[in-house]
């Protein structure tokens, strides 16, 4: 049984505002094209780079939040290939010295995997292909953007351990800020390479499949280059080292080219751009101001008594875990408690409108105020959870509250009137309770139907059951 031998070379579009090496716009999607372009990120002769730091900053942030090596100094290089969507006929990368190598990232699962490098890289253009036309189209607004490539060592096996690795280090880019890390638009790219072979065996040819863009993409194209590469071995065919595209309507791979090498793109020192100082104050400084990782937050989350399914949702997104943090100090009850809301009803209510609960109005404050009324036996659970949509519209709880009269009933004496009312009107159903007391919850429902939903359900349970014995 041939098993699969699986390396990654994630590619992460920067938080920057501007491109690698110009003022340019480095928001290119949902432009029209070619907008966000000029002389140097066209390539146009005697333009000259000037780095954007905030890059190198981002890229610094990421290396160490990984463990790796960071060098004193870190240089560019040319990378040189030829093709229309790269307009200066090279790509300005790290060659040798990169800006972090040697670094980990370790899963969930427990799995290690070790990352050989981080550097950072300048985005080529894009091709368009009309359907049914003779012609390509070229779009360069996103030439020259701001790119970290992370190259990992071939520790993954499997399809699922691939797709575990990359939903770790998307949550590790967004919690950083280093990037929004949206596969959906461009701003996460993944190149997988993969060989069979039998267990224990050296490792077996390599095969690159390129420009995969999603989670989904990544584990098709694996699962079938590893059966296309175990069918060729069990028929004693060898694999050619080549890079593959993947066609998605068809999903397969399909050949492109011999795969090239470092010497087959002719490295060399861009001269035209100074080294890189990354001294090490810097690197300390930087390294005491890194925010905790999704693993981290989960870890804490689970200490405080909050549910591992709870948990993970919500250390694994950033926004979430802000939002979630804040509420959880404030509120005076168990964090499960606000977890339970912000995974559940408020989480899922955003959800329908297509927004992260940080792109609504709900602050943790008011999240918070609603739980206290909950608590203070104000408001009963599902009152307060009608009240969700209008709080992620800026809505006050206790405004909503007021004005409604929706205060919830826990007045013994109201609401023992009320109760006898119920137990005046239903006598057959009465006298089934007092047979079954497991179906007290039949005249529960009676008393919150004439409550208008307003009593509270625990006071009135015991009043029905006082009054029935």
């Amino acid at each position: 049984m041939f098993e699969p031998v699986i390396g990654l070379e994630v590619h992460f579009a920067l938080r920057t505002a501007s491109k690698l090496f110009c003022g340019c716009s480095a928001q290119g999607f949902g432009a029209g094209p070619n907008e966000h372009v000029c002389p140097v990120c066209l390539g146009l002769p005697g333009t000259l780079p000037a780095l954007n730091e905030e890059a190198v900053e981002l890229a610094l942030r990421f290396a160490l939040a990984l463990g790796c090596e960071v060098p004193p100094q870190t240089y560019f290089h040319r990378k040189h290939y030829f093709y229309p969507d790269a307009p200066k006929n090279y790509q300005t990368s790290q060659g040798d010295v990169p800006v972090g190598q040697h670094g980990h990232i370790d899963l969930p699962s427990g799995k290690r995997v070790g990352i050989t490098r981080c550097h950072l890289e300048e985005d080529a253009g894009r091709l368009v292909h009309p359907p049914y036309a003779d012609h390509s189209l070229v779009d360069l607004n996103r030439a020259g953007a701001p790119l970290i490539e992370m190259v990992t060592e071939p520790d993954l096996r499997s399809a699922d351990e691939a797709r575990e690795f990359l939903t770790e280090v998307r949550a590790i880019a967004q919690a950083l800020g280093v990037s929004d890390a949206a596969p959906e638009e461009g701003k996460m790219r993944a190149d997988v390479n993969v060989s069979v072979r039998l267990a224990g065996e050296p490792f077996g040819t390599k095969v690159e499949v390129k420009n995969l863009n999603s989670f989904k993409s990544v584990a098709a194209a694996l699962a079938f280059e590893t059966k296309r590469q175990s069918g060729l071995l069990e028929a004693d065919r060898p694999v050619t080292q080549e890079t593959r595209g993947w066609n998605e309507g068809g999903q397969r791979t399909y050949s492109l080219r011999s795969k090239e090498t470092a010497a087959d793109y002719r490295y060399l020192r861009d001269p035209d751009i100074p080294a890189v100082a990354l001294g090490a104050d810097r690197k300390r400084r930087m390294i005491a101001a890194l925010p905790e990782l999704p693993r981290q937050l989960v870890a804490r989350y689970l200490a405080a008594g909050v549910r591992e399914a709870e948990a993970k949702q919500i250390g694994y997104d950033h926004e979430l875990a802000a939002f979630f943090d804040a509420a959880a100090q404030a509120y005076g009850g168990a964090p499960q408690t606000v977890a339970n809301w912000v995974t559940g009803e408020v989480a899922g209510r955003a959800n329908d409108r297509g927004q992260s609960v940080a792109a609504t109005r709900l602050t943790p404050a008011a999240l918070v105020a609603l739980l206290d009324l909950v608590d203070a036996g104000t408001l009963s659970i599902t009152a307060a959870k009608e009240l969700v949509p209008e709080l992620l519209d800026g809505a006050q709880p206790a405004e909503l509250v007021a004005s409604r009269g929706l205060g919830q009933v826990s007045d013994s004496g109201a609401l023992q009137a009320i109760v006898d009312e119920v137990l005046a009107a239903n006598p057959d159903l009465v006298e089934r309770v007092t047979a079954n007391p497991k179906a007290i919850n039949a005249l529960l429902g009676k008393v919150m139907a004439a409550s208008k939903g307003k009593a509270n359900p625990d006071l009135a349970r015991r009043l029905l059951g006082e009054r029935l014995g």
